[in-house]
Parts: structure tokens; C-alpha cells; sequence
């Protein structure tokens, strides 16, 4: 399974901004990372920061799965609603898995200043619109029940959303707390940084095969070699339900699409991050060299022999949808990618120990916020390891 249909504008607009060997040797570590992405940089990051001698693979090059297909929108939102989530898991737990969102965004933030990594990160606001009447008085109850527990949210008439934004919509729910970033630059930037501390990375390494309910475990490669460490974290997103029996997630397709550079918007759109609550959603936003990323039209069923017909097909979907939201804009494509991504039925992420596995630990944040899922691991992972855990573990626990 291809990951894309067509290069993502990420991987052209940076292109390999580090390289790294392949294993050829056989190695000793505490923690071996699977997936170097920006879910593995996040997670390997946090456990150098803890002390932990950390080897760090991926099959690929760095940043080359779904990372480079990401449009990098951080929102506190799950794909499943408040209300929705409420249902399901209870009031306090939904509300504290939100407010873990925004807490996540929060200490992106810090960790971007802190290591002053430059990776394009930006505070915005977060406008969630109705897509008819109906949607409207369900998107209603949303805001009152995040206003309820203060998420900082504000409700916006139909008129004021024209006014402020130039969108077509139905009332729309504005929340001041969300950010965009550069995750291909960022995944970089965390890798090269900890493998200056001595973390060891090693790109284009396939597994062959594992034995992670032994101990210690043993990683065998397909040019030979081993990996002997104590325990294994898979921050392999949608490619680990191949390791799993248990049904984690649902696999779909998605697609983007980014203008070309100086296009004409109004302002404000540049301080925000757009999505609607159409099925599928159509989401937006602006990138820092002045274009408009817009995306959609996720689908169940993709036949690979067609990508590249059906990605140009949903590329003119996306912006037949965008001018119909957006009348005064005119948007001429540059870039249109796909990509592969996974979603749960409760939009939570999967972050924890399998019960099939003694010795592996998973980090799988599905959906649409996956980066802010993976901020949340940072602590979760090695509280794990140190044999304790919290609330959100056991919302993020598999077996649910």
C-alpha cells in the first residue's frame, strides 16, 4: 500500500533534510523506536530527555511516511465530538481527553522555544462551521457543553463568520486555542538534535522479525542483523494494525491540496484553522510562504492502480467545496497529494502496552489531531516504563 498518491508539498518544499546510515551492525540499547516520523521524534525526544539510551529506525527515510503527507493542523478537537465522546466514555472523561488537547498544543510550544527548533510553529484560533441548519443546532449544543467547562470557545452567527472570514456557513464555533506547524521540518530537527546527544538513528532498516515477548527482545533485520534491547515503541501509525489482532482502527484515504504562493484571502483566515461538519469534512489552512492548504473528500476504498486519477479527481472535489465556502477567493492549485490514515470509534488515540505483546509499547495517534495525541505520549511513554500511569492512559488503553 502506497502511502501517497503524489510527493506531498512538504517533502518538495524541504526536501531530505538529513540522512542517516542504514543498520549494518548488531546492536545493544535499552529502547528501540520504530517509525521516525513525528510521532517517533516526539516519543524518542522524550525518552532521551528521561536518560534512556534510545535507537531510533524506520524502513523509510526520516519523515517519509505519513508525516510528509500531514497538513500539520494542531486543534484540541477529536474527530468525535464533545457531546458525541460524552456519550460514550462519560462527561469528565471526554472533557479531560479535550483538555488534554489543549494542554498538548500548549507544551508544543514550550518545546519549540526550548530547544529552538525552527519548524514553522504558529499559535491560531480554531473555527469549526456548520454545513446546514441541521448541523447548526447540533454545533449549538457542541459550544454550550465546551463553553460549560470554559475550553475557551466563542459561538459565531452566520453573518459574523462572513464578516470576519469570507465562509459560507450556518454559525460556527470559534476557539482560541490551536496552532499549524511543519511537522516533516520538526520531525527532523528533534531527530538531528537527540542524535547529537547520542541517540543512534538508522533510516531505510526493515524488520524481518521480533520475538517482543521475550526478554530481552531480540529485532532482526532483513540485511541480518540484530537489535537486543529491553523494550520496543511502535510509532508506526496506520501500518501497526498489521502487528495487532485487535481491531484498533479503521483505515481511509484522504486528500490535500495547496495553492500556489501570495494568494488572496481575507486576513483573518491567516490566524485560523478552518473545518467543517460536513461527512467527509473540508479543512483549510494558510502555510507560512502565503498559500492556501485545503483538504477532504476522505474515502474507505482507494484502487492503487488508479491514484493518480483519483487523487486529480478529489483535488477537484476539494476545490469545487472551497468555492463554494469560500466565493471571493480564487484558488489555483500547485500541489495535490494523498495519503493513508487511520481513525478509531471513539477518536481517541491508542497509546500503551497490547496485551499481545510483554515488551512493546504502542504510540498510535489516529485521526485528525494525531501530532497533539503524540505531545500527550510524551508523558504517558515513560510513566509506563516507570510502571506508573494516569487518567488518560486508561482512556488511550487498548482493549477498550
Amino acid at each position: 500500500m502506497r502511502l501517497r498518491t503524489f510527493e506531498s508539498f512538504w517533502l518538495v518544499k524541504n526536501g531530505i533534510l538529513h540522512s542517516y546510515p542504514s543498520l549494518q551492525e548488531d546492536l545493544q540499547t535499552e529502547i528501540v523506536v520504530v517509525g521516525a516520523g513525528i510521532t517517533g521524534a516526539l516519543t524518542s525526544h522524550a525518552l532521551v530527555e528521561k536518560g534512556y539510551k534510545v535507537v531510533l529506525i524506520d524502513k523509510r527515510d526520516v519523515g517519509q511516511g505519513s508525516t510528509s503527507a500531514t497538513t500539520s493542523m494542531l486543534q484540541y478537537e477529536i474527530d468525535v465530538s464533545l457531546t458525541n465522546l460524552s456519550e460514550m466514555i462519560g462527561e469528565h472523561g471526554a472533557v479531560t481527553c479535550y483538555q488534554a488537547g489543549i494542554d498538548a498544543i500548549k507544551k508544543m510550544e514550550k518545546l519549540v522555544k526550548k530547544t529552538g527548533i525552527e519548524v514553522d510553529f504558529e499559535k491560531k484560533g480554531s473555527l469549526y462551521m456548520a454545513h446546514d441548519e441541521k448541523a447548526a443546532t447540533d454545533l449549538f449544543k457542541e459550544f454550550e457543553l465546551r463553553n460549560k467547562y470554559k475550553l475557551g470557545v466563542k459561538w459565531l452567527s452566520t453573518k459574523q463568520v462572513m464578516q470576519q472570514y469570507g465562509l459560507v456557513c450556518f454559525g460556527a464555533i470559534l476557539s482560541n486555542t490551536a496552532a499549524s506547524v511543519d511537522a516533516y521540518r520538526m520531525a527532523h530537527a528533534l531527530i538531528q538534535l537527540n542524535a547529537a546527544r547520542g541517540m543512534k538513528v538508522y533510516d531505510q532498516t526493515t524488520i524481518k522479525d521480533f520475538q517482543l515477548n521475550e526478554n530481552p527482545v531480540m529485532i532482526t533485520t532483513t540485511d541480518g542483523f540484530q537489535l537486543c534491547c529491553k523494550k520496543v515503541i511502535f510509532c508506526t501509525g496506520f501500518e501497526s494494525t498489521k502487528l495487532l489482532k485487535e481491531k484498533i482502527a479503521e483505515l481511509f484515504y484522504t486528500y490535500a491540496c495547496v495553492s500556489e504562493q501570495a494568494i488572496n484571502i481575507p486576513a483573518k483566515l491567516n490566524n485560523i484553522l478552518v473545518w467543517d461538519t460536513d461527512d467527509p469534512y473540508l479543512y483549510m489552512r494558510t502555510t507560512n510562504d502565503g498559500r492556501l492548504l485545503v483538504g477532504g473528500e476522505d474515502s474507505a476504498v482507494n484502487f492503487p492502480f488508479f491514484q493518480q486519477k483519483i487523487k486529480d479527481k478529489k483535488a477537484k472535489n476539494i476545490i469545487n467545496k472551497l468555492n463554494h465556502i469560500l466565493p471571493s477567493v480564487k484558488f489555483i492549485e500547485d500541489f495535490s497529494w494523498g495519503g493513508t490514515f487511520g481513525t478509531t470509534k471513539d477518536g481517541l488515540p491508542y497509546i500503551g502496552q497490547s496485551p499481545e505483546y510483554d515488551n512493546a509499547l504502542f504510540v498510535l495517534g489516529f485521526g485528525g489531531n494525531g501530532i497533539t495525541f503524540s505531545v500527550q505520549a510524551m508523558e504517558i511513554i515513560p510513566a509506563l516504563l516507570e510502571g506508573k500511569s494516569n487518567e488518560l492512559s486508561g482512556y488511550y488503553r487498548f482493549g477498550r
